[in-house]
């Protein structure tokens, strides 16, 4: 038997659409019934593949993430040995990408309407989100800063990732102007 390395092509269908029915309804306004029909399977192939809604979550969440974390990698090896340089492309990216994407405004607006079954996965439940984009910057970090203590580049990665979150979550400052300061920062952190 043949392992399968990553979703289906129903698993990706039933996320797409759940993804499609978040942006348009809100979390609060997506049901199981609905995801089903939108993804063209039965309500039970939703269940047998995520196990609840909360699962279809935590699947929808990962699959965002890895888009973020596939551009932020992309951002960071066009920038080579330049750390600044690197820092700001990544987090300007990830910034302004987070403000325009559908999900996370739909996330972000229904948690300030007083629902956040989904905003746990940007904050207080964003192991992935943490995990992922550190690992990232470890990567990078480890093949362009040669020499350089892993310890230190851990903390590096994830405090630069948690503060690209709470800007993501609570934007104070321009884009451009969050990045500078961010790029900055990771300069001496890294």
């Amino acid at each position: 038997m043949i392992e399968q390395t990553g979703p289906t092509p129903v698993r990706t269908g039933i996320v797409d659409a759940a993804r499609a029915l978040t942006v348009a309804t809100g979390w609060d306004g997506v049901r199981m019934g609905a995801v089903a029909n939108a993804a063209g399977v039965s309500r039970q192939t939703v269940y047998n593949e995520f196990g609840s809604k909360a699962g279809l979550a935590e699947a929808l969440a990962r699959a965002e993430v890895d888009r973020f974390v596939g551009a932020v990698r992309a951002a960071l090896l066009a920038h080579g040995t330049d750390v600044r340089a690197g820092a700001y492309a990544a987090i300007a990216h990830t910034l302004s990408t987070a403000a325009q994407n559908p999900l996370v405004k739909a996330i972000l607006t229904s948690a300030r309407g007083g629902s956040d079954e989904l905003l746990p996965y940007l904050t207080t439940r964003a192991e992935v989100v943490l995990t992922e984009a550190s690992g990232a910057l470890i990567d990078w970090a480890g093949d362009h800063l040669p020499g350089a203590d892993q310890a230190a580049l851990a903390f590096a990665a994830d405090t630069i990732v948690r503060l690209v979150v709470s800007h993501i979550v609570l934007p104070r400052e321009p884009i451009e102007q969050t990045a500078t300061a961010l790029a900055d920062l990771a300069v001496h952190l890294f």
